[in-house]
């Protein structure tokens, strides 16, 4: 019963971001166009794009208040005052130290580094390079000392990215120096692999896993990227400097 108690006042918090999340996913869904001309043709409100993620954003809000009113039901209002206690108490923080945490937050990071920073501005490339190395090393080496050095260098290495992007620096060096996300992200790989080559030195088991890992991070994305660009004829999210050394060498353009 205890047991029961404890997931039931978890159950208050997950909810409550769950339904919070529904509310942005519905938010987002509200800045598409409902209905719009195209060609000379209305198109109708029924076959907006918005409609899909208004139901899922619709759906996922409805969920998450029932499963705080579940919550509610078992643990009764003292339940919700304890959930609010232990957010504000150390509890909390031994919580988001722990190891299952420390791999949410890795996980958390890499995916929005990837989608909403690099991907969007860097070589497809490279920004993939970059991910399946901090991905494959942080969690295939399998150790969690390791794991928190690692995005510990990686976070340091995103905000960095953060303050180059926001203060407009690439725009600045195009002139002198085209593509210069594209060389710092090249840059920062080879620090980063630099880095966990030093961390794996003294460990021939960890050594050969991050060799393993670092072939498959290569490999991977230049053989799946090379397919799409060159014989099914799909651009990439971002076209930069490898794919520039790439067309340059398909068409010989030199």
């Amino acid at each position: 019963m205890m047991e029961t108690e404890k997931l039931r006042k978890a159950d208050i918090f997950s909810g409550t971001i769950i339904g919070l999340f529904g509310v942005w996913v519905v938010s987002q869904a509200l800045r598409m166009p409902m209905k719009d001309s195209w060609g000379g043709v209305q198109n109708v409100w029924f076959v907006s794009p918005a409609l899909f993620p208004l139901f899922v954003g619709g759906i996922i809000v409805v969920l998450g208040i029932a499963l705080v009113v579940n919550a509610l039901k078992t643990v009764g209002l003292s339940g919700l005052t304890d959930t609010l206690g232990w957010l504000i108490s150390p509890e909390l923080m031994r919580f988001l130290k722990s190891e299952a945490m420390i791999r949410f937050h890795a996980i958390v990071v890499l995916l929005f580094s990837f989608v909403f920073l690099n991907i969007s501005r860097i070589d497809f490339f490279l920004c993939s390079v970059l991910f399946l190395c901090a991905f494959i090393t942080m969690f295939y080496l399998d150790d969690p000392s390791l794991l928190v050095r690692m995005l510990g260098i990686y976070l340091a290495g995103t905000v960095g990215f953060i303050v180059w992007f926001l203060l407009g620096i690439p725009e600045v060096l195009e002139a002198t120096l085209p593509y210069s996300s594209d060389w710092l992200t090249f840059v920062f790989i080879l620090l980063y692999c630099i880095y966990v080559f030093k961390l794996t030195a003294d460990r021939p088991r960890l050594r050969k896993k991050y060799k393993t890992g670092l072939i498959v991070a290569i490999v991977a994305p230049f053989t799946i990227g090379s397919i799409f660009k060159y014989f099914l004829l799909v651009p990439m999210p971002t076209e930069g400097l490898i794919v520039a050394v790439m067309d340059a060498v398909r068409y010989w353009d030199f």
